[in-house]
């Protein structure tokens, strides 16, 4: 177990160091693990969810298809129009348009639906795509919290659960919404420098023809009806019983047989160092989870906050959120679970869950590692030549996080203390 905690913590302050490159990094890890046998080869290939690894590639391959007919282009200038725009205007839009995506899709495949467009629109309205690009990543992690198919840590709840999908809806959404709009004008205050947009930028944006963007009319009406399909696929993969990850992949292969790319082109637009970062760190995960390290963490808390239902609740949701900050929410979560279940097997109480639910998603803004969503875009982000640093998210990420943990706390107390 201490070698496992060891190595982790130097991937971690390497990539913390922004002198290397995650994947490179990651990958390291992962073999250091291997080479001293911390975990065997079986066990580190059952470590990766290839789910996440499915999704990301299905939905980068559908990216990449669909780009090239300007539909990505069209909804930029939209999207712009919308917001008038005006930065804050344009901010808001993007921000609830990430946030409603993310609950009812999901919050990793939102960010790869909604970075290209950001970009779009901040080429066009001259201002820089990152700040953009991070209140995304926040409102995705912060929308993602209102469902049951919203967020990772909260599928694999419902998966141990009996929990129904409005009974996510009900008890989430008031505090996912509420900390998507406190984050969201805070942060637009944080980053208005970056986000002035000069009058003449403003008013070129808004004389634009949004149906001039598209370029390839005939691919985009063979190719946009699959994505429609795709999308609301996710809606229903749950009562289908087909996982997000074949959904993708799904859609993605009958693109490929209807475009006129070729299989080359397309999976050139795959972002491989961000799979390949995904399977280096879920190895890594997977040596902590296997040597005991973060079930050992998990059960200090039962022990530390035995026979006090508040200890208990708070407990949980904060463990949770700093636990999946330095690691990553899911399997933070998966590792939380057996411990909330036998503390909630005594009382029939589901608000147990509600406090994991919270703890984990809102601490998966913290660090650009703490969630699927925030490696993706950020994979993304660098594709386009702009870099998000560990310590440039971190500065946003923990202020964040604290004030809507401190919401959640409110929240926790008022409603179910």
């Amino acid at each position: 177990m201490p070698l496992a905690i060891g190595i982790f913590a130097v991937v971690l302050a390497a990539i913390a160091s922004d002198r290397f490159a995650r994947t490179k990094v990651a990958l390291a890890g992962a073999i250091a693990v291997l080479l001293t046998q911390t975990i065997d080869q079986e066990i580190a290939i059952e470590a990766v969810d290839w789910n996440t690894i499915g999704l990301l590639a299905g939905m980068m391959l559908i990216v990449k298809v669909t780009e090239p007919t300007g539909v990505y282009a069209y909804m930029a200038i939209r999207a712009a129009q919308l917001g008038k725009g005006r930065p804050l205007g344009v901010t808001v839009a993007l921000a609830a348009t990430t946030a409603l995506l993310s609950a009812f899709l999901d919050n990793l495949t939102t960010v790869l639906l909604m970075v290209p467009i950001t970009f779009l629109v901040a080429h066009r309205l001259e201002i820089d795509p990152i700040p953009l690009v991070i209140i995304e990543i926040v409102v995705s992690n912060l929308g993602g919290t209102a469902t049951l198919i919203g967020d990772p840590p909260n599928i694999l709840i419902a998966g141990a659960t009996d929990l129904s999908f409005m009974a996510f809806l009900v008890n989430l959404a008031p505090i996912a919404l509420a900390a998507c709009v406190v984050c969201t004008l805070g942060l637009y205050a944080a980053f208005r420098r970056r986000l002035r947009i000069a009058p003449e930028a403003r008013d070129r944006v808004m004389a634009l023809d949004a149906r001039a963007a598209i370029e390839r009319p005939d691919e985009l009406r063979r190719t946009l009806p699959v994505l429609v399909l795709t999308i609301v696929a996710f809606f229903v993969h749950r009562p289908l019983g087909i996982e997000p990850a074949t959904v993708a992949l799904a859609g993605a292969t009958i693109m490929l047989l209807l475009t006129s790319q070729s299989v080359e082109e397309a999976l050139g637009g795959i972002e491989w160092p961000t799979l390949f970062f995904f399977l280096g760190l879920f190895v890594l995960v997977g040596a902590l989870e296997h040597t005991g390290a973060i079930a050992r963490v998990a059960d200090w808390i039962q022990e530390t906050t035995a026979g006090n239902r508040s200890a208990e609740l708070l407990g949980i949701a904060w463990f949770a959120a700093v636990g999946g900050a330095l690691i990553d929410n899911i399997p933070m979560t998966a590792a939380m679970i057996p411990v909330v279940e036998q503390i909630a097997a005594g009382t029939g109480d589901d608000d147990y869950w509600w406090a994991l639910a919270l703890g984990a998603c809102f601490g998966g803004n913290t660090t650009i590692v703490a969630a699927a969503a925030n490696v993706a875009a950020a994979g993304m982000a660098e594709r386009e030549g702009r870099r998000i640093g560990f310590i440039e998210f971190l500065k946003v990420g923990v202020p964040v996080t604290l004030v809507s943990m401190i919401m959640a706390t409110a929240y926790i107390v008022v409603r179910y203390l």
